[in-house]
């Protein structure tokens, strides 16, 4: 009888076993994403942005991650795990940002990143230096202020905006700005797919320098053994996103947009693993994908990390006065030049600017005419 007894107490607790282990086997690869999205963007967001962790779970999207997932903040990482089935890690490293820690392998060494953090003029008028100017009179201040109340209100339908800052630049010269409680004009915030501007910028500045060429392809080692279609694809056609790449930009919990961003060791070469399914140059598909390629040339063409990693700042921020921005690598040590930057609000509006101006800042071109 005692022997039938404990039979019985052990089977549920077996079973228990069992059931675990075939969800960690099943369901934890299906949601690597979810965590590693959980684990990087509360890592960039405390380290990087300057925001608490209760702050950046507020604006997880999916109010599944933002009550299961369990947050755990180190000196230096940020782990998200949900209880039985699995975590993931986003380390930080300074001028470089977080990066998700591989599940396997191990991430490269990076150079020390040329990354100043100094406070602008406060005297100096943006976005020469951090004063706002009056209101020019011709603009009406109230219609302005509900404007920008407006931006902070939420939607009584569909998902929340959650706006954390909203800077106003009239005639070049900051005028108005705003920002949601505990947060500031010092916090830095990540551009999302604004970034892939940024790589497009810095495209442009090496065009103009003579060190890149548009027409050049054979853009990625997977592409050039054999007789891979997939090399004829230039690098013009990757800023353009018509590479005619089989990539699936989604970013439900296992969309292709997802697994680059939060479940690949290497954005680069996850990107070039797609097939081709189309002739390059005949038709566009929005690409975060082809982007990340961009910036994996400019690293192959520029030949050394160090300098390579000097490039962002040295030939773009620090010339138009963006002095908080920060590009985050990849595990491979490529910028992930699709989605990855932060800087403060102002500072995005210094590049917004850049781009206004068609590329020129104080009298010196920045960008090749029309760019």
């Amino acid at each position: 009888m005692r022997r039938r007894t404990t039979l019985l107490l052990a089977t549920p607790v077996l079973a228990g076993v069992v059931l675990v282990l075939v969800a960690r086997l099943l369901v934890a690869p299906l949601l690597r994403p979810a965590l590693g999205y959980a684990a990087k963007v509360a890592c960039s967001g405390v380290f990087v942005g300057g925001a608490s962790v209760d702050q950046v779970r507020e604006g997880f999207p999916d109010p599944r991650l933002r009550d299961l997932v369990r947050l755990r903040v180190h000196d230096d990482a940020v782990d998200a795990s949900l209880p039985l089935i699995g975590s993931r890690r986003a380390l930080h490293r300074p001028g470089y940002g977080c990066t998700l820690v591989p599940v396997r392998g191990s991430m490269v060494a990076l150079p020390a990143a040329p990354y100043v953090d100094v406070d602008g003029d406060a005297v100096l008028p943006w976005p020469e230096g951090e004063a706002a100017v009056a209101l020019p009179p011709h603009i009406d201040g109230a219609r302005l202020a509900a404007a920008i109340d407006s931006a902070f209100m939420e939607p009584p339908d569909g998902p929340a905006w959650r706006t954390h800052a909203v800077v106003v630049v009239h005639g070049g010269r900051l005028v108005a700005e705003r920002y949601a409680p505990g947060y500031s004009e010092r916090n830095r915030f990540n551009g999302w797919s604004m970034t892939k501007s940024v790589t497009s910028a810095l495209a442009g500045i090496l065009a103009a320098d003579g060190v890149l060429d548009l027409r050049a392809a054979a853009l990625h080692p997977l592409w050039r053994a054999g007789s891979d279609p997939r090399a004829a694809i230039t690098l013009e056609q990757l800023l353009h996103m018509s590479s005619g790449l089989e990539f699936d930009e989604t970013y439900s919990i296992t969309g292709g947009a997802a697994r680059l961003l939060f479940d690949s060791e290497d954005v680069a070469a996850a990107g070039a693993a797609w097939p081709l399914a189309h002739e390059p140059g005949t038709r566009w598909y929005y690409s975060s994908a082809t982007t990340n390629m961009v910036s994996f040339h400019l690293r192959e063409l520029i030949g050394d990390d160090g300098a390579y990693a000097a490039v962002p700042a040295r030939r773009l921020f620090h010339r138009i006065g963006m002095r908080t921005a920060v590009l985050e690598a990849d595990a491979a040590g490529t910028f992930v030049g699709s989605s990855f930057m932060y800087a403060t609000a102002r500072d995005w509006a210094r590049f917004g600017l850049l781009y206004l101006r068609d590329g020129v800042w104080n009298g010196e071109r920045v960008l090749p005419a029309g760019w």
